[in-house]
């Protein structure tokens, strides 16, 4: 006779509604114990994404070369690798290429029969490691029955490879091939990658960060990290007057203002207007836009002087944040109240530097800090837009939802800045709302008050102080997201001498060889120090200088490579990402991407090179992931629910 709590009693009671009787509790036992000898999914991580949405659709297609990876290991010794890398292109982009292959193929009917045949083993090959019950949740419901008898072994037909043919055959007759094919297609791309990690910083820069919010959307398994870029945008979509300064004005930098307009609808012609008058006779040559070949350059005159407009405020309303909040300790960054207009001089870091430009029509150098009505009444309606759009806080939901400033996942640790520390490699205090914490802690403050900022809808003092710490985030010096010394925007528009851009990395960044440092941050996230790692973004790796991304003996691998095209000068790449399979961990570098016209035209992949992180000594079975810890625990709970029910303590329901 076993011994039940009240309290676990209370539960069982509630367990045995779902699983009523002993024959259903043990079919439920024998199910998750199978489960947990599969294979672990595939998990793909991605970081730095920063707008550039058709690189990373891309990417997120082939899910860093194991698509491909999946055709080799089924077709390699059947097929050339000019056909492998057709079929791989055919996966990624099936109906685009389909379009092309139905003009220049002249026997369609052989080609669909052909590619059916091959997508059909393919797809067995990837719902290998998956239960019946999820491949099947994951069929097309168009398609579901027929790709289910095309994938499962029938025992019970005696001439199967006919019975299989003739529904190709069927398939091809009524016409259905191209849409089974891109059906088909589809669900090899879903069950090629299980869960995907986005490590931070998927907006700023590039032109589509709401295209590829959308698609997040739409993955089936994910969860973000949030960079620092990514955090700007949270603000504003809260209404946090220099978040939403910040992001306009890094729109206009990049020459993105359509992603404003275009892609989120807000209406960016009051501060248009607003521009045109204030600065029509002002210089605006230290206001460039880094445009690329889409942009329009009939707008640049009235693009640059949007620019200076919005910089301006933006100066004026962080440093209204940062008197409210002494404790964020960057007085550093009150710089208008330190000009000297006769002079065309600023006097910062105890050196008199010359200024390119104080032409400011807006600053009042006896009160260099307050908005005008004009400026004032502008802004308001700006921050009303970004209220208002259901597209951005729909996009922004999703990544409070799915998000976090750090997540565990399978003795992963995975963020996007740094954990903030002193030179000597200790956890560096910080106080946030007026309490000092450190490692874990810290991230589990800010945390606490990024979603505040969001979540508290009323206009109070509390939800405020929150979203100051949004604005924080993005650009405090003890900031995990940002992991400098400070931000230089202002002299890096307004002083040629670059000593003054200098922006100092956290201690962090000079330890991240350091062993004890690194055992050290894994310890204080609860995590084994001999079997896990940390994932991490932010800092581009500047291969061409020789930099490596594995860190520590593969302890810390930063996978920042430069997704971004304004900084792959920089690095020499375009991005790393990684994939941990049930057969180890594997670092992949990825060329520039063209254009996924390119892509579908030339057959061309993007992965450069593939490195080894990790070998699986033998296959990785759920039982050793976190899922598998659930299911192990689900397992006791219904071996004590069969011990109710066979003790007579419970009864069973017919």
């Amino acid at each position: 006779m076993q011994d039940f709590s009240e309290t676990e009693l209370k539960y069982l009671k509630s367990l045995s509604k779902q699983y009523p009787t002993v024959a259903s509790a043990c079919t439920e036992i024998i199910n998750l114990q199978a489960i947990l000898n599969l294979p672990k999914g595939t998990e793909h991580f991605l970081t730095d994404i920063h707008g550039e949405y058709e690189q990373f659709v891309h990417v997120l297609k082939n899910g860093s070369g194991s698509v491909r990876r999946a055709v080799d290991e089924e077709l390699g010794n059947s097929l050339s690798d000019r056909d492998r890398r057709s079929l791989a292109t055919l996966i990624y982009y099936p109906e685009e290429k389909i379009d092309i292959i139905e003009n220049t193929e002249e026997n369609i009917e052989d080609w669909y029969k052909i590619t059916l045949h091959r997508l059909v083993q393919i797809t067995k090959h990837v719902a290998s490691k998956y239960t019946r019950s999820k491949v099947r949740k994951a069929l097309p419901k168009e398609f579901a029955y027929v790709i289910e008898e095309l994938i499962t072994e029938r025992s019970d037909i005696s001439d199967k490879e006919m019975y299989y043919n003739e529904i190709i055959h069927t398939i091809i007759r009524i016409g259905s091939a191209r849409d089974f094919i891109v059906a088909i297609c589809n669900l090899i791309q879903r069950l090629v990658v299980d869960h995907l990690h986005i490590v931070g910083d998927i907006y700023d820069r590039g032109p589509g960060p709401h295209v590829i919010m959308e698609a997040l959307r739409n993955y089936h398994s994910v969860d973000i990290q949030w960079g620092n870029h990514d955090i700007v945008w949270m603000g504003a979509a809260c209404g946090h007057l220099a978040c939403i300064a910040t992001v306009i004005r890094i729109a206009t930098r990049y020459g993105n203002l359509s992603t404003l307009e275009d892609g989120y609808g807000i209406n960016m012609l009051p501060l248009a207007t607003f521009a045109m008058e204030t600065y029509k006779d002002t210089d605006c040559s230290a206001f460039a836009i880094k445009y690329n070949t889409d942009y329009d350059t009939k707008d640049l005159s009235l693009d640059m002087k949007i620019h200076k407009a919005i910089a301006i405020l933006q100066f004026k309303l962080e440093a209204q944040v940062i008197k409210r909040h002494p404790e964020f300790e960057m007085d550093d960054r009150l710089l208008l109240d330190k000009i000297d207009y006769d002079k065309k001089t600023i006097t910062i870091y105890g050196k008199e530097y010359e200024l390119k430009d104080t032409d400011f029509p807006t600053v009042d150098p006896e009160d260099p800090y307050w908005l005008s009505d004009d400026e004032l009444n502008m802004m308001m309606r700006i921050r009303q837009a970004f209220l208002k759009c259901e597209k951005l806080q729909r996009h922004i939901r999703f990544l409070y939802t799915n998000g976090g400033l750090y997540k565990i996942h399978n003795s992963n640790l995975l963020y996007h800045g740094c954990v903030p520390l002193d030179k000597d490699g200790n956890f560096k205090a910080v106080t946030v709302g007026g309490e000092v914490y450190k490692g874990k802690a810290l991230y589990d403050a800010l945390d606490n008050y990024a979603r505040k900022g969001y979540y508290e809808k009323n206009d109070t003092k509390g939800m405020r102080k929150a979203q100051d710490y949004l604005w924080y985030l993005w650009a405090g010096p003890n900031s995990p997201v940002f992991g400098k010394d400070k931000m230089t925007t202002f002299e890096r528009y307004f002083i040629d001498d670059p000593e003054a851009h200098k922006e100092t990395k956290n201690p962090y960044y000079s330890m991240l060889d350091n062993e004890e440092i690194i055992n050290k941050i894994l310890k204080e996230f609860g995590l084994d120090v001999k079997n896990s790692h940390i994932v991490n973004g932010h800092v581009p790796v500047e291969l061409k200088k020789g930099e490596s991304p594995i860190k520590c003996d593969g302890k810390l691998l930063i996978i920042d490579g430069g997704f971004s095209k304004a900084y792959q000068g920089k690095t020499g790449i375009a991005g790393y990402t990684l994939v941990a399979s049930s057969h180890g961990m594997r670092l992949v570098a990825h060329e520039p991407f063209e254009s996924t016209e390119a892509a579908i035209k030339n057959e061309t992949d993007i992965i450069s090179d593939t490195t080894q992180i990790e070998v699986a000594s033998s296959r990785i079975r759920v039982s050793q992931t976190d899922v598998g810890c659930e299911i192990k625990d689900s397992i006791k709970q219904l071996e004590r629910l069969l011990d109710a029910y066979r003790d007579g303590i419970l009864v069973e329901k017919n």
